[in-house]
């Protein structure tokens, strides 16, 4: 008598995407922070995008220590939107998380993110609060709004999430299309607009993310083009994914616009944290 084996393969629950340039002064910490997560069922997919610093030799020994590590390296460098789709297609969890090179997720943060979407069927992404620091001190904490209702109301005055700690179920990714590669900046702010035609939107009221600002990163130093990037997706959002603007919506755009200029792009960034990390 012949007898047929079946093998069950098990995936992950989490597939974590790490993108990576030039990073070896912080990816010990971001990578450590993901081994020392209380939840263990995920796989770090690491990609280097042509680093010409120590970054590969990083990813590779943990790599070596750690079977959960998948270490990857780019053949050109394709920036993050062209990486995180070449690689996506890789991630076999159910859940998606996203994390940076240069941040510190905290022990808790998988865990956390899972009970919630495992809890919630309706939601396709969820985040929760960060700690903003720089290599001298402790910024300040940043909290946002929870409910769906609540994100949506002000979707059009800042992106609802920080991106490198979202996790999104791997159902609505798809959906939604992935990362537009059109987009040099912002990319993580159209991605919402169209997760959101598909899901509902929820942020966990509890730290999860130390976020290390670098001012030589790709956000402070494109600024101005960064806005503009964010206005012109404000409009799709409106004409192509049938959101719709209140009238301060509008009026708060015009003045962004009127400010960029008149205003230089140091006190606008000031003065937009600091709306921001108010309850407007």
């Amino acid at each position: 008598m012949t007898h047929t084996i079946h093998q069950h393969i098990v995936w992950p629950k989490v597939s974590v995407l790490m993108p990576a340039y030039n990073a070896e002064l912080y990816i010990d910490q971001a990578i450590q922070s993901i081994l020392d997560q209380t939840f263990e069922d995920f796989e770090c997919i690491i990609i280097d995008d042509c680093s010409t610093d120590r970054t590969w030799e990083i990813i590779q020994r943990y790599a070596d220590q750690d079977d959960r590590i998948i270490a990857i390296r780019n053949e050109h460098n394709l920036k993050i939107c062209k990486t995180l789709n070449k690689w996506i297609a890789l991630a076999r969890g159910q859940y998606i998380a996203r994390m940076d090179a240069d941040d510190i997720s905290l022990p808790q943060r998988f865990q956390l993110q899972v009970d919630y979407l495992d809890a919630h069927d309706e939601v396709g992404i969820v985040w929760g609060s960060m700690q903003m620091f720089n290599d001298l001190w402790v910024i300040g904490t940043r909290t946002y709004h929870q409910s769906d209702v609540e994100i949506r109301r002000h979707i059009f005055r800042y992106s609802p999430f920080c991106h490198p700690a979202v996790m999104i179920r791997s159902s609505a990714l798809e959906l939604s299309g992935w990362y537009n590669e059109s987009w040099v900046f912002a990319e993580d702010y159209d991605l919402y607009f169209r997760l959101g035609q598909y899901c509902e939107f929820a942020n966990i009221n509890t730290l999860i993310i130390k976020y290390r600002i670098v001012t030589s990163s790709m956000t402070w130093s494109k600024a101005d083009y960064m806005e503009y990037c964010t206005q012109y997706i404000k409009l799709k959002a409106v004409f192509e994914y049938w959101y719709t603007m209140s009238w301060w919506d509008k009026l708060y755009c015009v003045t962004q616009l009127c400010s960029m200029l008149i205003i230089r792009w140091k006190f606008r960034i000031w003065l937009f944290n600091t709306l921001r990390n108010t309850s407007w």
